[in-house]
C-alpha cells in the first residue's frame, strides 16, 4: 500500500518540478522604443540609431521589464505632437520630433535606483537626424553598449544594460542573479525531493516489520 502510494505521488509530483523550472521565466530589463502610429503605440521595427523619423512624428521609449516585445509596456502619458511641440515653432532646415521618456515603475528599476518622472521633450534637430540624434538633443547623457544597445536615457539606470531578470522578481539585480545561480536546485525541488525521501522511509520500515514478523 505504501509502496502503491510513493509511486502515485511521483507521478503527481514531476509536473510539479518540471515546472518548477519554467516559473522562473526570465524577462529582461531595457528601453524599448515606440513609434506613435494614429492613436496607438507600435515596436518600432529598427534602432533609434538607424530611425529617422519626419517632422510631426511622436516617438517613445519606455524602461521595464518584459520577456519579448509582445508584452513589453508602452509609454505612458501625454503622446500628442500638437501639445509636446507647441512652443517650438517650425524652422527651415529642421524637423520637429516629439519624445515621449516613460522611465518605468518602481518594480522594473534595478534594486538601488528610483525613476524619474516620465517626462515628454520636442527635439528640434536637422532634417536628416535620427531618433538618436533626437533623443540626444534632449535627454543627455545617453549611454549605449557596445552592441550599440540604448542602455540609459538622462542618465537612467546608472548601471546595467539589457540584464536578464527573474520572472518571480523582477526587481532582482543583475548582481544577484550572477550571485545565485540559476542552475542550482529550487526551494520547490529541494521540498520535493525531501518529501519523496521521507516516503521512501516510510516504506522501508514497512516492508521490514513485515518481514520482522513472519
Amino acid at each position: 500500500m505504501i509502496r502503491r502510494a510513493l509511486l502515485l505521488f511521483l507521478a503527481a509530483l514531476l509536473p510539479v518540478l518540471a515546472g518548477a523550472g519554467q516559473a522562473q521565466a526570465a524577462g529582461y530589463r531595457y528601453w524599448s522604443f515606440w513609434e506613435r502610429d494614429g492613436e496607438q503605440w507600435t515596436y518600432a521595427t529598427q534602432g533609434p540609431s538607424t530611425a529617422r523619423p519626419y517632422d510631426g512624428d511622436v516617438q517613445g521609449f519606455r524602461f521595464s521589464v518584459s520577456e519579448n516585445s509582445a508584452d513589453a509596456a508602452k509609454p505612458r502619458g501625454t503622446a500628442d505632437f500638437d501639445t509636446i511641440c507647441a512652443k517650438t515653432p517650425a524652422k527651415d532646415g529642421t524637423k520637429r520630433v516629439a519624445l515621449v521618456i516613460d522611465f518605468g515603475t518602481a518594480a522594473d528599476a534595478p534594486s538601488g535606483e528610483r525613476p524619474p518622472a516620465h517626462r515628454t521633450a520636442c527635439a528640434q534637430v536637422a532634417e536628416d537626424a535620427t531618433t538618436a540624434d533626437a533623443l540626444a538633443a534632449v535627454a543627455k547623457p545617453l549611454r549605449y553598449n557596445t552592441n550599440a544597445l540604448l542602455c540609459a536615457i538622462a542618465g537612467y539606470p546608472e548601471k546595467g544594460c539589457g540584464e536578464q531578470v527573474s520572472g518571480t522578481d523582477k526587481t532582482e539585480t543583475a548582481a544577484r542573479d550572477s550571485s545565485e545561480s540559476n542552475d542550482g536546485p529550487s526551494l520547490g525541488l529541494i521540498a520535493g525531493i525531501g518529501v519523496v525521501a521521507l516516503l521512501a522511509a516510510a516504506a522501508i520500515w514497512q516492508t521490514r516489520r513485515r518481514h520482522a514478523r513472519r
